[in-house]
Order: C-alpha cells, then structure tokens, then sequence
C-alpha cells in the first residue's frame, strides 16, 4: 500500500470539473487540506476567464496557506494571444510556495494514456468525467450544433470514467438528461469503473515535490547566512 503524505498545510486549488472526485477523497479522509477552492467547470473553453479565476483563487489560497497545489493539466490554458504564457506561468507569477500536478488535463488525472489505451480497445473514444455529464451546460454552453456535429460523432462512443459510483445513481434518477446529452453528441455514452489511485498519486508528488524544494530553500538560506 502506497505511503501517502499528509495534506495538511496546503490548499487545493481545482477545476470544478474534478469537485466531484476531489470532495470524495475529502470525505474519505485521504484529501486533509486546509482548503480546496475550485474555479468554474470547463473553463478551457474559455481562456481569458480561466486565467482571471485561477488567479483570484491562487490569491485566496494565500489567505489559508503559502503551500498550493494546483489542479490543472499543462493542456487546460491556452493563451492564444500569448502563446508562450502557459498554465505554469500563469502560476508563476503568483510567487513561490505552488505547484501543480502533473498531468495534461483531468481525464488524464484519473487514467493516464496507457490506461485509456487499454479501455478503449482500439476504439475511437471521447473521454467524459462525471463533472463533464453533471456540468454539461456550463462546459458547452457556447458549442452550437455544428461544432458538436463536428467533434463527437467522429468517435465511435463516449466513455465516462467512474471513479465515484456516480454514473448508475446518476442515470436512475436522471435518464433524461442522459439521453439528451448522448443525443446532443450523437454518441452512445457508457460508464468504466476505475479507482481514485492516479489522481491520489499525483496529489501526493505535489506535496513531495513541494516539501523538496522547500527543504533546498531553506538550505540556500542557511548557507548565505554561514
């Protein structure tokens, strides 16, 4: 068994896509930050909005602690404006004491591309977290009927990664809404169980990382100061 670092001392701070899973890990215990603040869902939609919300977020995360862990993929913000300001500078100019895992974005927070590899079995596949059915209408809320024509039939199916037990419980007391969202993208769409160990994995090399070069700080400090 994994020997997990204690969460607290940090702040979360989280794409509201992944709250649901995020909150599970804090209810179970595993996930003991001081805070964890989310920004809103799918906001890789929309740059200039994700970039003002991390921002405010990081600022408040200072308020509870100077250690932050970011959960965000290096794929999640794209400056087109900027091409050469990327999440991690986003992130930078919010000073030391931050760090973000290491991933590209949060479906592959939960599986990485082995993983899904293996799900897949040779399939077109696009990829949903139960954040992606439960915030559907703020996550596509600018995609007219063309641009979902064009992204989704193009797979032969959706698959929802369930790491919370989330999709029969969801589908039983909500069918319609399950249709129409696999209606709207013209693609079946079907659960796979898999467990919270990546992301669990990837939580805690942030605080490892983190606690590393804290310690390396500390040491610089020592010796300018001998």
């Amino acid at each position: 068994m994994p020997n997990y670092p204690s969460f607290k001392g940090y702040v979360i701070v989280a794409c509201g896509t992944l709250q649901l899973e995020l909150k599970r890990l804090n209810e179970n215990g595993f996930l003991d930050a001081d805070k964890i603040l989310f920004t809103a869902p799918g906001l890789h939609e929309v740059p200039r909005e994700l970039e003002k919300q991390l921002t405010r977020q990081l600022k408040n995360a200072k308020k509870y602690s100077q250690k932050t862990i970011v959960v965000y993929g290096s794929g999640c913000y794209i400056n087109v404006a900027d091409p050469f300001k990327d999440i991690d500078k986003l992130i930078q100019e919010q000073g030391e004491g931050i760090v973000r895992v290491e991933a590209k974005n949060c479906i592959d927070m939960l599986a990485d591309s082995q993983t899904r590899q293996g799900i897949s079995k040779g399939e077109k596949i696009y990829w949903l977290l139960p954040g992606w059915l439960k915030f559907r209408k703020q996550i596509f809320k600018d995609w007219d009927i063309g641009k979902a024509n064009e992204t989704f039939p193009q797979n032969d199916k959706a698959i929802l990664l369930d790491s919370i037990d989330f999709f029969d419980e969801y589908s039983n007391n909500f069918p319609e809404k399950v249709l129409e969202f696999s209606s709207w993208m013209k693609i079946p769409i079907e659960p796979y169980k898999i467990s919270l160990d990546r992301l669990k994995g990837l939580l805690s090399d942030c605080v490892k990382k983190l606690e590393t070069e804290l310690e390396k700080s500390k040491g610089k400090l020592y010796e300018n100061r001998s």
